[in-house]
């Protein structure tokens, strides 16, 4: 201690003053540095910290899938490799002056793999963005070249950091062609367009939404904060009340229809009258979703609910209808029809089928305008427009598409005059939908109450749980249940008889239904054409207690253009596969053990086809019997293949069978096969196929 006395004790402990000042500035500093860190400048440097480790990770959602009413997928969603670039990541490191020339060098490296634009790839490179697609829906090749550029220094060229393959979603249609206007299309932006996929966008597209993702240093995604279940982000799924067996089946039937007669073109919809729901909406021409840019707007648009077309003489259901329910005629009531001429004003009403009197059943048989017009002249135009205006016409049905048209009726601001009255009455000047005539035809068929069309039953979610359901609605009453019971015996005239719509009759059943052959009018001229016709058909089959309900219109068909003709054979094949498939069976059917009518000793009448059938077997397309001697009472069936519908139904005539037709064009089978034998008065099945 005494070493430190005197001169030599002041400086030690002078120099150990200087020392310990130092350390308590150098310790003052780092705790002032260390409070800027945490307290100032804390904020900033956490979120530059946090904008290193992690990334906004955009969630595109997967699109709901689009359901028939069975469960078969309409419109699904598959997931495809798409490349996405953080212009971040493959630029660090690199400093400010060289970012130009990496920039050029990164993107021609990716353009050569993924068969880009260089500029337009180093476009993007250069905005610096965190996200950015380089390329939707690549290919498995395009994936690996991506891979190789990833991959560690091979060759001496760098990797390539920021490039990420993600799975994206794009919309395919397993049944192609079929329903394409009704369901739409979905664009490359994600969003649906027409049909279907737009009304339903919002519950179809799913909760698009970004969250925070970790990644390390290659980019690679190891932890997402806030997604513990992708479903959750998912699309809701939509059933809808569209059958596709009906609605392939109605397909069909327009279109070997609409090219047979050489149609511009056409609409079938089919309706459970009962509940209101739409078993098929078919539209011809149509489209592939698939493909739709190979296609143009004419071809997508879905003619059922946006086309107007005068109706012609399907309205005079309406007319008699509403003046039965008025009290203006009686069912068993006969009018006289001015033998096929009459003058209102100074326009002249003529009938097709010239007659004096006729009975209300053969007014709509034989389509009298002039007892069509007397009858709505008896209404008046003020009663005849709300009856009109009752049935659903002149205003949209609410069915969940898009773009429906309401139709034309005239404003009850001016009312119709005494010739507009007469017309209106049998369709002409006001116009409808195919789908509003189905939804008012169906009034009559259930028994008077008008339905909410219903198209989309129910909406789920991804797990299965229901957001929706829909159940039938009534609007409205528009006719009582005993209007609509006579009106149902009305119209069971036309297509017996000497009706004009006896191409749509089906054999045990009994149809009530209403042809019409409505002339278009000149868009040159102003007047009704000579030679283009809306040809249509709608009906309801069994007559009593009806499962459906089909109504057919047929644009402009050039090689006929009767209702009858054109548009009922239609309405018969589509009603019969309804049929078929509901399990509604012909009046009188009993129930039969068909392996016990096969066994047994007097089975000559037995098809072939049931007989296998029976015996679990799977039956030849054409089955030939050796010959034999012909019992009384019955006949041998001749081969017909090939055999055009006239032909066969004379020889039908001829051999005293029933014929039942399926299909048109020629006869590629029939049931029973050629040269068996079969009883006299017995059904005779004829498929047809078109010619090509």
């Amino acid at each position: 201690m005494n070493s430190l006395k005197g001169d030599r004790g002041r400086g030690v402990r002078l120099r150990m003053g200087i020392v310990c000042g130092l350390m308590a500035l150098g310790l003052g500093l780092i705790v002032s540095a260390g409070w800027d860190l945490t307290f100032v400048d804390g904020s900033r440097w956490r979120e530059m910290a946090e904008q290193q480790r992690q990334r906004k990770l955009n969630i595109i959602p997967k699109r709901g899938t689009i359901y028939d009413r069975n469960g078969s997928a309409l419109a699904i969603s598959v997931e495809v490799p798409s490349v996405s670039l953080d212009a971040y990541e493959l630029l660090r490191g690199v400093e400010p002056q060289d970012v130009p020339a990496a920039a050029r060098e990164a993107a021609n490296r990716i353009a050569a793999a993924l068969t880009l634009n260089p500029g337009e790839v180093e476009g993007k490179v250069l905005q610096k963005r965190r996200f950015i697609w380089l390329k939707r829906r690549i290919s498995a090749d395009e994936v690996l070249a991506l891979g190789r550029l990833s991959a560690p220094e091979a060759g001496g060229q760098p990797r390539l950091r920021g490039l990420l393959v993600e799975p994206d979603p794009q919309r395919f249609y397993p049944r192609r062609e079929l329903a394409g206007p009704m369901l739409g299309f979905v664009a490359p932006d994600g969003k649906g367009k027409d049909g279907v996929e737009y009304r339903l966008n919002s519950d179809l597209e799913g909760s698009t939404d970004s969250i925070r993702g970790l990644r390390d240093r290659a980019g690679r995604l190891i932890f997402a904060d806030g997604l513990s279940d992708d479903r959750s982000l998912a699309g809701n799924h939509v059933y809808l009340s569209i059958d596709q067996r009906i609605q392939y089946v109605a397909e069909r039937e327009l279109a070997n229809t609409a090219r047979t007669f050489e149609a511009k073109g056409g609409s079938v919809v089919v309706v459970r009258p009962k509940t209101g729901e739409i078993l098929a909406l078919a539209s011809w021409p149509g489209y592939n979703p698939n493909d739709y840019r190979e296609s143009d707007a004419d071809e997508r648009r879905d003619r059922s609910t946006v086309d107007v077309f005068e109706p012609g003489s399907t309205m005079k259901i309406f007319t008699v209808a509403a003046a039965l329910e008025g009290n203006a005629i009686t069912p068993t009531q006969t009018l006289y029809c001015e033998k096929g001429s009459m003058r209102i004003d100074n326009i002249t009403i003529r009938d097709t089928h010239p007659s004096e009197w006729l009975s209300i059943a053969q007014v709509l048989a034989q389509s009298s305008n002039i007892c069509a017009a007397k009858i709505g002249l008896s209404l008046g135009p003020s009663k005849l427009y709300d009856a009109l205006r009752s049935f659903g016409f002149g205003q949209e049905t609410g069915i969940e598409l898009a773009g429906e048209s309401s139709g034309t009726l005239r404003p009850r601001g001016r009312p119709w005059v005494q010739v507009e009255t007469a017309s209106a009455s049998f369709g002409q000047g006001i116009g409808t939908t195919n789908l509003q005539m189905a939804m008012a035809v169906s009034a009559i068929a259930n028994g008077g109450l008008l339905m909410d069309p219903i198209i989309v039953q129910k909406v789920t979610t991804a797990s299965g749980d229901v957001v929706r359901e829909a159940s039938p609605k009534v609007r409205r009453r528009v006719v009582s249940r005993r209007v609509a019971r006579e009106m149902a015996e009305l119209l069971i005239s036309v297509t017996e008889d000497a009706g004009t719509g006896l191409e749509a009759a089906i054999p045990g059943y009994q149809v009530a239904g209403k042809t019409a052959t409505a002339q278009k009018t000149d868009p040159k001229t102003g007047q009704y054409s000579l030679d283009y016709y809306a040809a249509s058909f709608v009906g309801f089959v069994p007559a009593f207690d009806p499962d459906v309900v089909v109504s057919v219109m047929v644009d402009e068909p050039m090689l006929e253009h009767s209702g009858g003709a054109v548009a009922a054979p239609i309405f018969r094949r589509v009603s019969q596969a309804v049929l078929e498939w509901q399990g509604t069976t012909p009046k009188g059917t009993q129930s039969v053990d068909l392996g016990a009518l096969a066994r047994a000793p007097d089975a000559a009448n037995i098809t072939y086809d049931l007989i296998q059938k029976a015996e679990g077997k799977k039956p030849a397309v054409q089955q030939v019997v050796a010959t034999e001697v012909v019992p009384k009472g019955r006949v041998r069936v001749p081969d017909m293949t090939g055999w055009p519908m006239r032909r066969a139904l004379v020889q039908a005539r001829e051999l005293q069978v029933t014929p039942k037709v399926v299909g048109s064009g020629l006869i590629a089978r029939q049931v029973p096969a050629p040269g068996e034998v079969m009883a006299v008065g017995a059904p005779m099945v004829l498929y047809f196929e078109p010619a090509s």
